[in-house]
């Protein structure tokens, strides 16, 4: 591919924009995963997988809004479902159809979940999940796992980045809180660490009668997508179910990866689920699910015990397109996706391994991740080749900028939408490797 790398001429509309930026917005952004020194990129159109910046380079995006788009970009049954609803009104004080359409898709699909509730964020989605286990079970403390993000409610934001300085013992983690979080929330999250069955046992058993329950993401991007041991999961859930703790499922990022839901290759039925990103077909969307008795704290109409409003939630232009979206994304759908991500992660591995470059490579179905380190991974505290720790990744994110594709300065982290095919995951390792000899990387 040509080189793009307009954008970082004296002269780019990109810096133009961020200077703008940089006066009326702190950083110059409303979110921090968009940050890039010494400023980001600005996109002016996308279609398929393929995006076009300000200045008229094209790239091809292996972030899709951080694995919101399946579909890619201005899908054409999405764009004319919407186009559509919006001639007919986007927001009104009454229900639509449109809604209970989609719920109906989601329950369907989704063995665990019997009602659904939608939101307008994955933050928010968590939330309301902690908020219901609290509700069902009159308890008031959660475990989440160290490192692990769920959004930004203050008690899912415990431990979720600690440094060495902080994190405490690696058999009971300390309870690590940001300057904006009030210090009492640490006392209310008991932290867990990744695949440590010994440590999560006595934890839970120690806490399990203040515990409303246990948040797991199955694959979760903030531990670097470590898969769970063999039994991990199932071992949480029969835990959890023997001292009445309610078990989430973070699946707002890794519903991507089953058309039943990440949980279903377990056999596990969490509690409770939260949902997003894929779900609103490119708008902001959230939802949180479960079965039918941890639900009806939501209930008005019985015994009301989270009160739940939002004036944009289910409102018919998500709701239009997260139907749109998930009818195309059928079991052949998924399928062929999840097939993709294994040719690219073992492309990442064979050729980083055939140039001597130590790689630990994690994923599943249509999420990769590529660790630069030949350390064994197995929690939050082993990855020492992610975002964290290693700085060759800023570099590395604008050498893969320059060779027309998308990623992130947190690592060498990817997703795929329908759109592509192995053409683009070929671009996509070559551009890697090219990148790593244009840095001149030593491990």
């Amino acid at each position: 591919m040509p080189e793009t790398v307009a954008y970082r001429s004296e002269s780019s509309r990109s810096k133009q924009l961020y200077q703008r930026a940089a006066n009326v917005m702190p950083g110059g952004n409303s979110r921090h995963s968009i940050a890039l020194a010494p400023y980001p990129v600005y996109v002016r159109s996308g279609r398929g997988c393929r995006v076009v910046d300000v200045e008229g380079e094209e790239r091809i995006d292996f972030l899709n809004n951080y694995t919101a788009l399946i579909l890619g970009h201005a899908d054409a049954q999405v764009t004319r479902a919407v186009h559509e609803r919006i001639e007919l009104g986007t927001a009104f004080t009454m229900p639509t159809e449109v809604d209970v359409e989609l719920a109906e898709l989601l329950v369907e699909r989704v063995p665990y979940i019997d009602q659904i509730r939608f939101c307008n964020s994955g933050s928010e989605a968590v939330m309301l999940a902690v908020k219901a286990a609290r509700a069902f079970t009159g308890k008031a403390k959660i475990a989440k796992f160290e490192g692990a993000y769920h959004g930004i409610y203050d008690y899912v934001q415990v431990s979720e980045g600690p440094g060495a300085n902080d994190w405490g013992d690696a058999e009971a983690p300390a309870s690590v809180i940001e300057p904006s979080v009030a210090p009492s929330i640490a006392r209310d999250v008991v932290v867990l660490p990744w695949n440590n069955f010994k440590a999560c046992k006595n934890l839970i058993e120690r806490h399990k009668d203040e515990l409303a329950a246990v948040i797991v993401d199955p694959l979760p991007l903030g531990i670097g997508m470590i898969a769970p041991q063999p039994g991990f999961i199932e071992f949480l859930r029969e835990l959890t179910e023997r001292h009445g703790v309610l078990l989430i499922s973070d699946e707002v990022l890794t519903f991507r990866l089953s058309y039943s839901g990440a949980m279903s290759g377990f056999g596990v039925a969490p509690d409770l689920t939260t949902f997003g990103k894929i779900i609103g077909g490119g708008f902001p969307v959230g939802a949180v699910a479960g079965r039918r008795e941890a639900m009806s704290v939501f209930d008005h109409t019985g015994n009301l015990k989270v009160h739940h409003g939002g004036t944009f939630n289910a409102n018919p232009v998500t709701m239009t397109a997260g139907l749109a979206t998930m009818r195309q994304m059928t079991r052949e759908a998924y399928d062929r996706l999840n097939r993709m991500g294994d040719y690219v992660r073992g492309r990442l591995a064979e050729t980083l391994g055939e140039r001597g470059v130590p790689v630990k490579v994690c994923g599943k179905g249509s999420l990769f991740v590529a660790h630069l380190t030949e350390e064994e991974l197995t929690d939050y505290r082993s990855v020492t080749g992610f975002s964290r720790t290693n700085p060759v990744y800023g570099a590395l994110c604008h050498e893969m900028l320059s060779r027309g594709i998308v990623t992130t300065p947190r690592g060498i982290f990817g997703c795929l939408s329908t759109p592509m095919s192995e053409a683009e995951l070929d671009a996509f390792v070559e551009a890697v490797d090219g990148s790593l000899t244009a840095l001149n990387y030593k491990a």
